[in-house]
């Protein structure tokens, strides 16, 4: 892996402003800026990285080379575009950055951005760039913009005189449906002269390709080994599980054929049985209901009250059935029907002697609003009430039943 240092120097001049590269130049640079970034931090955790804008009032630079990749992307949002490009002076600055970096054992990296015309000659490049190469420093050119032919001859005489056993580079790339980072992604400019940042750079081919890769689930297993491991072995899981589940599948499925005419037929011995012993069961429940409907019929009947003779009137039949289904039920309902004749009779005899008393049924009568005592319908009704009264207490003397109970 390459240790390097490395200063990125952006084109921020009027010219960025043009939307020949989407959405604009300036949005597509900053793109390739960031991927560019996170290459060099990435193929070596001891990389540091700075940048350094050309245009505006002067060459400024925005953070000096570190490590701290947050630190480097922050430094781009908020940008102002104007004025026009200064290359030379952009170039130098970069140059003394690099030559106060901490780590004196980093090799020294100018990568210039230039999307704008280059108003500087031939010759002062060529200068320029003998003097960063007495300085062991290398320089990578990205050419974007308007095709110029002039402006392409002064980029390249400026890299081929810095350019030592191929350590400096120059790329092409002209306005297109193509983004200025995905032209970069397989450059030089983005993986390095060696092996350092190749990873990275296979890793963000892939995210700007839609995520297609050559990898196993799009995860390359020298970037991250541990998720690509952990993927793998889930997807082996899920296989393993798919393919066990499909093979029970198949072996229910013989065996629904191999014993389906069996199973039928003992469905069918089964359920004759059950068939058959449904009425038995029926049967049996309807007579247990008639019995517990005969005996409710049997009790309310013995309870019920004889509205014509003002007691209670229990046959014969239901006494005996009553006696010989229980004997203690048998006592209860006499001792009950004698007790209501006691009563009937006991308010018989209250009755009739309420109509003997005359005195107070004249004041009973005097009490009422709207009634004679001395009227002759009034003293009819009374006489009528009063010879009924007699009659029913001879007919109960001469009732032998009446004298057995008294």
């Amino acid at each position: 892996m390459v240790l390097e240092a490395t200063m990125i120097c952006i084109d921020n001049s009027e010219w960025m402003r043009n939307g020949d590269y989407s959405p604009t130049r300036f949005q597509a640079q900053a793109d390739a800026v960031n991927l560019i970034c996170g290459a060099k931090t990435q193929s070596n955790p001891e990389n540091t990285v700075g940048l350094l804008t050309m245009a505006g009032k002067g060459p400024r630079v925005l953070v000096t080379p570190t490590s701290d990749l947050g630190k480097i992307l922050a430094c781009m949002h908020g940008l102002q575009i104007g004025g026009e490009m200064n290359l030379t002076s952009g170039i130098q600055i970069a140059q003394l950055a690099l030559k106060h970096r901490q780590n004196k054992n980093q090799q020294q990296r100018i990568i210039v951005l230039v999307g704008s015309p280059v108003k500087y000659d031939k010759k002062t490049l060529e200068t320029i760039g003998k003097k960063l190469k007495k300085n062991s420093v290398s320089l990578d050119v990205v050419d974007f913009g308007e095709a110029d032919d002039e402006k392409s001859e002064k980029l390249e005489a400026l890299v081929a005189a810095v350019n030592n056993n191929g350590s400096s580079h120059i790329v092409h790339v002209p306005p297109g449906p193509s983004a200025l980072s995905d032209v970069l992604i397989s450059t030089p400019i983005f993986t390095g002269d060696g092996d350092g940042g190749s990873g990275f750079a296979a890793a963000a081919a892939a995210a700007a390709a839609g995520g297609v890769s050559g990898f196993d689930f799009g995860v390359d297993p020298n970037i991250d080994p541990e998720l690509a491991l952990a993927l793998r072995v889930s997807m082996e899981e899920e296989r393993a599980r798919q393919e066990a589940a499909a093979k029970k599948a198949a072996e229910d499925a013989s065996k629904q054929e191999r014993g389906g005419e069996p199973s039928s037929s003992h469905d069918t011995a089964m359920a004759e049985p059950v068939s058959r012993s449904a009425p038995a069961a029926n049967d049996k429940k309807n007579d247990l209901m008639d019995d517990d409907t005969t005996l409710l019929q049997q009790a309310l009947a013995m309870s019920m009250d004889d509205a014509k003779s003002g007691g209670v009137a229990v046959t014969d039949t239901d006494m005996s059935d009553a006696t010989a289904d229980d004997t203690e039920l048998a006592l209860a309902l006499q001792m009950s029907v004698q007790d209501s004749a006691k009563d009937s009779s006991s308010q018989t005899d209250m009755s009739n002697k309420v109509l003997e008393d005359q005195s107070f049924l004249s004041s009973i009568l005097n009490s009422l609003p709207g009634v004679d005592p001395n009227d002759p319908s009034v003293k009819d009704l009374l006489a009528s009430l009063q010879g009924k009264t007699q009659t029913e207490e001879k007919k109960n003397e001469d009732n032998p039943e009446n004298k057995e109970e008294k």
